[in-house]
Parts: C-alpha cells; sequence; structure tokens
C-alpha cells in the first residue's frame, strides 16, 4: 500500500480532547465539546466553593463555569498558556469547564479504553483508561460530571423543575 492510499484512508475511532491534572491526562469526548477557547476573564461568586471558578456570559447566556482540577483534586488550574475554557454540552445545558494542558487530542475507538477495577467513589466521572505512547489517558464521563449537591448549585432552576 502506497503512502498515498494511507492517507486517503478514513482514521479509525473518535476524537477525544487530552488535558492534564497534575502529572496525569484524562480525555474528552469531543462529541460533548461544543467549544475551546483560551481562559476569559468570569464573574467570581462570592461564597462559592473553590471548583465553582465564576460564571460566563456565553453567547449570551450566562453559564456556570468550574474548574476540574479543583473539583477533582483540591488544586486549582494554573494560568498557563495551554490552560483552556471548555464548553461542554451537560445535558440540555452548556456547563464551563477549566482544563489544563487541553491542546492536544487523541483518536481511538471507545473500546480501547478499559475498566481498571477500581470504585471511584464520588468521583463518579473518572471513566476507564485507555493505554497510550504517553502512559494511561482517563476518559470523563462528562454526564457524571456533576453530583446533586453540585448540580442543584450550578443549575438551581433545573432542580426547581424537577422538585
Amino acid at each position: 500500500m502506497t503512502a498515498s492510499a494511507t492517507r486517503q484512508q478514513p482514521r479509525r475511532g473518535l476524537l477525544y480532547l487530552l488535558f492534564g491534572m497534575g502529572s496525569d491526562r484524562y480525555a474528552l469526548d469531543v462529541r460533548e465539546v461544543l467549544e475551546v477557547m483560551p481562559v476569559r476573564r468570569l464573574k467570581r461568586l462570592p461564597e462559592a466553593p473553590e471548583w465553582v471558578a465564576g460564571v460566563l456570559d456565553w453567547r449570551g447566556t450566562p453559564v456556570p463555569v468550574l474548574d476540574l482540577g479543583a473539583l477533582a483534586f483540591g488544586t486549582p488550574a494554573r494560568p498557563r498558556t495551554s490552560t483552556r475554557l471548555v464548553m461542554v454540552r451537560y445535558g440540555t445545558r452548556a456547563l464551563g469547564l477549566v482544563l489544563e494542558q487541553a491542546t492536544d487530542t487523541l483518536r481511538c475507538l471507545p473500546e480501547d479504553f478499559h475498566d481498571y477495577g477500581l470504585d471511584g467513589g464520588e468521583a463518579r466521572y473518572l471513566g476507564p483508561v485507555h493505554r497510550s505512547a504517553q502512559g494511561l489517558v482517563q476518559r470523563i464521563e462528562i454526564a457524571q460530571l456533576l453530583g446533586d449537591e453540585a448540580r442543584v448549585l450550578l443549575f438551581p432552576a433545573d432542580a426547581e423543575v424537577t422538585s
């Protein structure tokens, strides 16, 4: 097979946005990503938990933004040139995530991610892992990102509808 024939074949698998928390790598399914942008100034919320980075006026709608590093490890994202504000689809709503080192992608099949045999406890959003050339990459499950308390805090109008 020639090099040009190889280039013409579609690449298999799904695309994932890679990011870091500490020295570990994580992945988001890009089908859940609405937009990736540089970190912007956010409206801070007094007395909010440390993992609530603030609120962003995104396309005319106020959207809560959380710092995933602060939520997962209690360590806020560092202001680096590779730190991004990633807008994701959370149910029918948009949610902003501040993510470090969110500048690379991974293409693989969903079944390339494997259960690692541990219960994630409260961190239900920690999905299976994929062994890559750079080490293990863990998938983040956006639908499982917020517990009940966090959902009520960030989307109080939704909680009123279900009550």
